[in-house]
């Protein structure tokens, strides 16, 4: 079995990149807790495995770079884009 690392590294750089786009808006009313994690990691395993392995990469029958984009934009999202609270000055 070999393991292509190039697809995911791009997809997982992609998707870091990405994620730490994603900022709460308080207008909205949209919360993302742990379900919508949930949800969306279950949603992204069924589309890699709809979408297959690349042409001629016969690891797993999963999309890898997929995958790793999916991953990526979690994380993302958790280390990095989170709204910075302004602090509060004294008057």
């Amino acid at each position: 079995m070999i393991i292509y690392y190039g697809p995911l590294i791009f997809g997982f750089l992609l998707g870091f990149i990405l994620g730490t786009r994603i900022r709460i808006n308080s207008e909205s009313g949209l919360k993302f807790n742990a379900s919508v994690y949930l949800i969306f990691i279950i949603v992204a395993f069924i589309i890699a495995y709809l979408l297959g392995p690349f042409p001629y990469y016969k690891d797993i029958p999963l999309a890898n770079g997929f995958l790793a984009a999916a991953i990526g934009i979690i994380l993302g999202k958790l280390i990095l884009g989170r709204e910075k609270i302004p602090q509060k000055t004294q008057n």
